[in-house]
C-alpha cells in the first residue's frame, strides 16, 4: 500500500486574519497578478507580518512573480514559521523533508510538521503520521502515525482516511479490522482518492471486511484508472475475467452514475 507525503498547499484565507495592509496584495495574489502582490506584499512581509512572510516564500518556492528560488522561499517560510504561523511551519517542514533550498533533513521536517500539526494543521498531521509509520526522522511508532492520520481524517483529508484504511488493513497500530480498512477506503473513495478506490476494489474482489462482489470491485477499479492509476487498471481487467458481459455493463454504469453524481461526469 502507498503512503504519499503531501507538499502542496491549497490555501484559503478568512478575513479576520487580514490586516488592511495586506488587502491589495492578497487581493492581486487571489487574480493571479503575482508580480503585483510580490510588491504589495514585500514591505509587510520586511515588517515582520507572518501572512505576508509565508505569502512572499510561497511565490519564491513556486516562481510566481518572482524567479524560482528554494532558498529565499526556505528564508521567508523560516521567518513566518520563528512566529507560530502553521502555514510557515508546515512549509518549512516540507522543504527540509524534500531538501529543496535546503539540505534533506527529515528529523528537522517532522520537528516542524509538529508544530504545524499540533496547531490543527491538516497536511502537517497528515506527514507527521506518514513519518511515524515509515520511521523517517522519527523512531517509527505505528500507534502515533494512527493518532495523526485520525486528527488528519476529522479534517477531512482522504489521505489520511485511504491511510487509516492501510493501518486495519496491516494491523499496524490498531488491531487488524478489515471491515473498518473497508470502512475508511471507502470515505477516501467517496472524495475520489484514486489509490483508496483501487484498494477498495481489492477489498470487493477478495471479499475482504465486505461481501465479495466483482461487479462492485470492477466499479472501484474502473474510476482508479479514470485517474490514470495503472495498478487499478490491470485490476478492472482481472475483475472483468470474472464477470459476464451483462455484469461488465452494469460495472460500467455503476462506474457513470457515480461520476454524474460526483460532478466528475464530463
Amino acid at each position: 500500500m502507498r503512503l504519499l507525503i503531501v507538499t502542496a498547499l491549497v490555501v484559503t484565507f478568512a478575513a479576520p486574519v487580514l490586516s488592511q495592509d495586506l488587502t491589495m496584495g492578497l487581493a492581486a495574489y487571489l487574480r493571479r497578478e503575482y508580480a503585483m502582490a510580490l510588491q504589495e506584499l514585500r514591505p509587510s512581509a520586511t515588517q515582520g507580518n507572518a501572512v505576508a512572510q509565508w505569502y512572499v516564500g510561497d511565490m519564491y518556492q513556486k516562481g510566481q512573480g518572482v524567479s524560482e528560488n528554494n532558498a529565499e522561499a526556505v528564508k521567508w517560510y523560516r521567518k513566518a514559521a520563528a512566529q507560530g504561523n502553521q502555514l510557515g511551519q508546515f512549509s518549512l517542514g516540507a522543504m527540509y523533508d524534500k531538501g529543496w533550498g535546503v539540505a534533506q533533513d527529515h528529523a528537522e521536517a517532522a520537528k516542524w510538521y509538529r508544530k504545524a500539526a499540533e496547531q490543527g494543521q491538516e497536511l502537517a498531521q497528515l506527514n507527521l503520521g506518514i513519518m511515524y509509520y515509515v520511521g523517517q526522522g522519527v523512531q517509527q511508532d505505528y500507534s502515533s502515525s494512527v493518532t495523526w492520520f485520525r486528527k488528519a481524517a476529522a479534517h477531512g483529508s482522504a489521505a489520511a482516511q485511504r491511510n487509516l484504511g492501510v493501518t486495519h488493513l496491516e494491523g499496524r497500530g490498531v488491531l487488524q479490522d478489515y471491515a473498518k480498512a473497508a470502512k475508511w477506503f471507502l470515505k477516501a473513495a467517496e472524495q475520489g482518492d484514486a489509490l483508496a478506490q483501487n484498494s477498495l476494489g481489492v477489498m470487493y474482489g477478495e471479499g475482504r471486511g465486505v461481501p465479495q462482489d466483482h461487479v462492485k470491485a470492477h466499479m472501484w477499479f474502473n474510476l482508479a484508472a479514470a485517474q490514470e492509476d495503472a495498478e487499478a487498471a490491470n485490476n478492472r481487467e482481472v475483475a472483468a475475467s470474472k464477470l459476464t458481459p451483462a455484469q461488465i455493463s452494469k460495472a460500467q454504469r455503476l462506474a457513470r452514475e457515480w461520476m454524474e453524481k460526483h460532478g466528475k461526469g464530463e
